[in-house]
């Protein structure tokens, strides 16, 4: 398996209890004391930090079938041919699985509805190439062949891949367009966020070009393209700017929006949307078998569009 960029600096025993949920974090450390587990070919331990494009080989006993069983669920196909397929994925959906999230994962539809996809990324993450956070929706990328899978993990690698968001943000940034150049690591307190710190270990330089498409009052539709790769990118990045993304409950303090928040009447309960409002809208890439430049796009989700519309009837758009 070969070390992302995100992954950089990560402990070995954490990196693969990543992407070996099903194993307990004392059995894969167990398999590393055993010699089961190299990295570039050599020994390593527990506390061994991986590195962005190194290799790890292991041995580990097959996985339990629990959580990563094909299940029929619909999938939005944008895009499809022998090598590759294109999904829009819808929010609430998980990726691949993890603690908590052992069924209707990405993984498991993809498994139902495809007979042939990758495994470089290992047993858990059949096809998968890179990834979204639960509550992003949008376009997503899948290998079908291990060719595939390594074409296009070389061009994410390489920065080769134009990704294209689009957010809701609230307030409504102060300019036009900017360039957000701040380095992003680990939360100094809470272990499930990301943050921008300066020369600190685990910091690693990220880059984001935002542009303010509508402007309501209080709050924003913006196009944002991520130059880099990095954990909550787009998430920290806004938030740090003093934008945050609307409904992203890890940070911007707010989980939901109703229609009370809006009109200010205590007695409009109704929730107009319950997830962060961030959503892959494009991405564009060279095919892995042709080299050709290919852009997909995913329309944008009903939950946006409803938020978007309630915004310009009761806030207007300026």
């Amino acid at each position: 398996m070969v070390v992302d960029e995100s992954e950089d600096l990560e402990r070995l025993d954490s990196f693969l209890r990543r992407h070996f949920p099903k194993f307990s974090r004392v059995k894969i450390q167990r398999s590393i004391s055993a010699g089961d587990v190299l990295i570039d070919g050599g020994s390593a331990k527990s506390s061994s930090r991986v590195k962005t494009d190194q290799t790890v080989t292991f041995s580990l006993p097959e996985a339990s079938p629990d959580g990563s069983l094909p299940e029929d669920i619909p999938l939005d196909v944008l895009f499809e041919d022998e090598h590759m397929v294109a999904i829009n994925k819808p929010p609430a959906m998980v990726v691949h699985p993890a603690k908590g999230h052992w069924s209707g994962t990405l993984t498991a539809a993809l498994s139902f509805h495809f007979k042939n996809l990758s495994a470089v990324g290992g047993p858990t993450r059949p096809g998968i190439v890179h990834r979204l956070d639960r509550d992003t929706s949008g376009v997503i990328l899948v290998a079908k062949t291990d060719a595939a899978h390594r074409g296009l993990a070389s061009q994410f690698e390489q920065r080769t891949v134009n990704k294209e968001y689009l957010a809701i943000v609230t307030p409504e940034p102060d300019r036009d367009s900017d360039l957000i150049d701040k380095p992003i690591g680990a939360h100094p307190y809470q272990r499930e966020k990301k943050a921008v710190r300066e020369n600190h270990s685990t910091s690693r330089d990220a880059v984001s070009v935002y542009e303010v498409e509508k402007r309501f009052r209080g709050f924003g539709l913006i196009r944002v393209k991520p130059k880099t790769g990095r954990t909550h990118q787009i998430r920290v990045h806004m938030a740090h700017a003093g934008y945050p993304v609307l409904c992203d409950k890890l940070y911007s303090g707010r989980a939901s929006l109703a229609l009370k928040d809006l009109t200010r009447k205590e007695d409009d309960m109704q929730v107009i949307l319950d997830r962060q409002a961030l959503h892959a809208h494009q991405i564009e890439f060279a095919h892995p078998e042709t080299g050709q430049r290919q852009t997909i796009q995913a329309p944008l989700p009903e939950d946006m569009k409803n938020t978007l519309d309630c915004l310009a009837k009761l806030r207007g758009q300026t």
